[in-house]
């Protein structure tokens, strides 16, 4: 008879490796799908014509994913540095610094794009709730939500006292309104509205809780450098 004890779960490893599959096998499945717009800007990116490749979403998107491999880069050099300090969490904090950057910059940057009657035609609000989100696109739906979820997924990781849904829903409607106002102050020809703080705020609060098992614990940690041994006592 057998009283070896059955694993009641496959080792850390293993779900680490699965977990890296599946986010790769979800990249190549989104490349999949934006691959023909990619290809119509991969010309004007690769020939140096950076304001017509940055000037356009297409070539954001570009952009963002070609540079995936040098983010991972710019992570690993400091989660090397805090290994070798004695830091447990040293790659979940340098990916979470790096994660937010790489995944929210590339947003504000499309979600700033000036628009064709830009410093031309007056800015214009909207501030009865629910009366946008109406005519929204699925598109526009999905790329408002996506703005902040870098920030929302990675920022309570990071920072233990952003480990809280309330806290992300606050961080990310503040930034949202900070968006929507520099698009009016700049009279970007975009319509600030009400609708795009309430679903950016979503955005960011949905994410969060698709990371919620890793802040939870990052959260009950008071800090992440490594303790000084006690003084021997005499």
């Amino acid at each position: 008879m057998n009283h070896n004890p059955i694993p009641s779960a496959p080792p850390r490893r293993v779900r680490r490796t699965v977990l890296l599959g599946l986010a790769m096998l979800g990249l190549a499945g989104a490349v999949l799908i934006v691959r023909r717009p990619l290809m119509m800007a991969a010309p004007m990116c690769l020939s140096g014509h950076w304001r017509g490749c940055l000037g356009t979403f297409n070539g954001v998107v570009l952009v963002t994913l070609v540079t995936l491999p040098l983010a991972a880069l710019v992570a690993w050099v400091p989660a090397r540095r805090r290994r070798a300090a004695g830091v447990t969490s040293a790659w979940p904090m340098s990916l979470a610094e790096v994660g937010m950057v790489h995944g929210t910059v590339p947003f504000l940057w499309m979600t700033m794009m000036p628009g064709a009657g830009a410093g031309v035609v007056p800015a214009r609000v909207s501030l009865v709730p629910l009366r946008d989100l109406l005519t929204m696109s699925p598109l526009g739906i999905v790329g408002n939500l996506l703005i902040f979820a870098a920030l929302g997924f990675f920022a309570p990781m990071r920072f233990a006292a952003l480990a809280s849904v309330p806290r992300i829903l606050a961080l990310g409607a503040a930034c949202s309104v900070l968006v929507e106002t520099a698009q009016y102050v700049l009279r970007l020809d975009r319509v600030s509205s009400v609708d795009d703080v309430l679903v950016n705020a979503t955005g960011a609060v949905l994410a969060a809780l698709a990371s919620r098992r890793w802040w939870r614990t990052t959260a009950k940690r008071p800090t992440d450098h490594p303790r000084p041994a006690p003084a021997p006592v005499c």
